[in-house]
Parts: C-alpha cells; sequence; structure tokens
C-alpha cells in the first residue's frame, strides 16, 4: 500500500500558516491505495461517486449542518476553519451551497470568515433547475451588530436578498435599518427562537437549509431538536491550542446514523443523519 504525507496549504491571502501561543500542528501521513480522487468508503467502496447524488436532500424541509474539525476535534485554526481546509472540502462546499434553498450562519461566523453573497456558479445550473441561481445568506444576531454596509448586504442579488434573523428585543432603530437592507425575520424575545425563524424560512419557501456555523448556533440547533444531518470534513491535522468544537454551548444529545463517508488526500467527509430519520419519505 503506497504511503504518503499530506501537507496542507494555508490561505493564500494569509501566507504561511504561524502557530499561535498555545497550539501545535502535526500534519497526519495517510495510507491509501490510490491518490487523488473522492472515493467513497462507506456504507460500501466505490471510486469516483456522483457527489451531488451522495448529497442530494432526501426531503424540502430539512437542516444540515456543514462544518470542518481537525482529527483531534478543533473546529478552526487562528480562529478560522480556511486551515482546515483541502481541495476536496472546497468543492463539496461550494456543492452544499448549490443544493441549499438558504445558507444560515451565525453574525460571528459572517464577521470572522467575511461572508459575501453566494455566487452562481455554472456548475449549479442543474442542481437549481426552477429556484434563483444563488441561495441567500441568512444571518442570526441577537443584538444586531452588524455591518450593513457590507458586502454581504450591499451587494447581494434582489434573487438572493440576505436575511437577518433577529429578536424583539434588538433596538428598534437597528431593526429599521436592517429592515432597509435585508428581509427582516423577528423570532423570539430576549433570544432568537430558531424553530420559529425555521418555520418563517419556510414560509419563504426555503426549507432546505444549510447552517455553516458558528459552533455556537450549532448547538442551539441541536438543543432545539432541528438538526437532521451533520456534513463532517474531518481533516487530517492535529491542531492542540483551545479551539472550539463544532457544537460550543448547552449541552443536548442528538443521536445520529453515519450514513456514508468519503475519502480524498486523507480527508474524511461523513454524513451523519438523526436517527428515526426516514429519508424516503417526503
Amino acid at each position: 500500500m503506497a504511503r504518503r504525507t499530506v501537507r496542507l496549504q494555508g490561505h493564500r491571502d494569509r501566507g504561511p500558516w504561524r502557530r499561535g501561543p498555545g497550539a501545535s500542528w502535526a500534519v497526519l501521513s495517510v495510507g491509501c491505495a490510490t491518490v487523488g480522487g473522492v472515493r467513497r468508503i462507506h456504507p460500501c467502496f466505490e471510486d469516483d461517486p456522483d457527489i451531488p447524488a451522495a448529497y442530494a436532500y432526501p426531503r424540502d424541509h430539512w437542516l444540515r449542518l456543514n462544518m470542518v474539525a481537525s482529527a483531534d476535534g478543533a473546529a478552526w485554526v487562528e480562529g478560522h476553519s480556511e486551515g482546515l481546509s483541502g481541495r476536496a472540502d472546497k468543492r463539496i462546499f461550494g456543492l452544499l451551497r448549490g443544493l441549499a434553498d438558504v445558507v444560515l450562519a451565525g453574525a460571528a461566523t459572517v464577521r470572522t470568515e467575511g461572508y459575501r453573497p453566494a455566487r452562481p456558479r455554472e456548475s449549479w445550473r442543474a442542481l437549481r433547475e426552477g429556484r434563483p441561481p444563488a441561495p441567500p445568506i441568512a444571518v442570526v444576531t441577537r443584538r444586531l451588530d452588524l455591518d450593513l454596509e457590507a458586502p454581504l448586504f450591499a451587494e447581494a442579488e434582489p434573487y438572493a436578498r440576505t436575511i437577518v434573523i433577529t429578536t424583539e428585543s434588538a433596538p428598534r432603530d437597528l431593526r429599521e435599518a436592517a429592515a432597509a437592507k435585508a428581509d427582516l425575520i423577528v423570532a423570539g424575545d430576549e433570544f432568537v427562537d430558531l424553530a420559529t425563524a425555521m418555520g418563517e424560512l419556510r414560509a419563504r419557501g426555503l426549507g432546505r437549509v444549510l447552517c455553516e456555523g458558528g459552533p455556537r448556533v450549532n448547538a442551539q440547533l441541536a438543543a432545539a431538536g432541528l438538526v437532521d444531518e451533520l456534513a463532517l470534513t474531518v481533516s487530517p491535522l492535529l491542531v492542540g491550542g483551545d479551539a472550539a468544537r463544532i457544537l460550543d454551548g448547552v449541552a443536548s444529545r442528538t443521536p445520529l446514523t453515519l450514513a456514508q463517508v468519503l475519502e480524498e488526500d486523507g480527508f474524511l467527509f461523513c454524513r451523519y443523519v438523526r436517527e428515526a430519520q426516514d429519508e424516503a419519505s417526503g
């Protein structure tokens, strides 16, 4: 069996990785029969599987978490998820956006990762037949601490206007400002009621939800019993330090079934679905 070392590249705009205080990194060596190309290794072995079919939504109302973590469970490197990603992860990240009706993210993730509107891709054309060419971004924010002049709002196309999900307790002037720049959803009094928010998205025809974090929003969704699926990329990297896990908040238990595992260059792409979900139902 051939053995090789996976070497990961840092974000090209951030230069080489620098080890932060309290963090240590190790790139993991992996052995596999083939070099390059996505393959399925669970529940069956298959080279070059149909990736869109592998991630097709089983029904119209479905909430999928999409996260990446290091082999030791870290959700980021130096505060960003970019350092954990790889070529196939970026391709699947784009595919999952193309399949979704709406992309959900917390305000902290939007700020940290520098979110912009999703842009149409040629590869999405067939995936999005009968829908707008790109999904809108929906931002969860209790206090409305957002830069409404940022590209996420200023550059959004009318067919994918950014959505802001907030609370009754957010300052009225900020709610009015947000409503002028985005589609505003008020769900909950002091804290965002995510179940109500999901209902509002469904009422807008946005039932296939892709949540990209962060860990606090993920934890709130899990605690509310709203998570149908976890699409988890496991990066072949040890980072140490104090990075959060992919759920960071109130404790809750969501039993999952491992439905699928894909692999490329030592990265594992795991698809877990909530137990007792019947994927055949509509």
